[in-house]
């Protein structure tokens, strides 16, 4: 299913992302969420910060992982 740009643009107002290293895995996370879910991020385990070198290396690797916060 394929949404048209403005309603693309319109859900993209409820979420709220995080991302960063998982140190433990070795692996770039993104973790994306409605708006509503932000307590539940803040029950995950914390994400280290990445540089964009190291962001670019993760992608270069294949080691990112995206992960929805339901």
């Amino acid at each position: 299913m394929e949404l048209p740009e403005a309603k693309l643009l319109e859900l993209g107002h409820h979420l709220i992302w995080r991302i960063g290293k998982d140190e433990r895995e070795g692996v770039l996370v993104v973790r994306v969420g409605l708006a509503s879910k932000t307590a539940k991020f803040a029950q995950l385990p914390r994400l280290a910060p990445a540089t964009d070198a190291e962001i670019e290396a993760f992608k270069q690797a294949g080691k990112i992982r995206v992960e929805w916060v339901d």
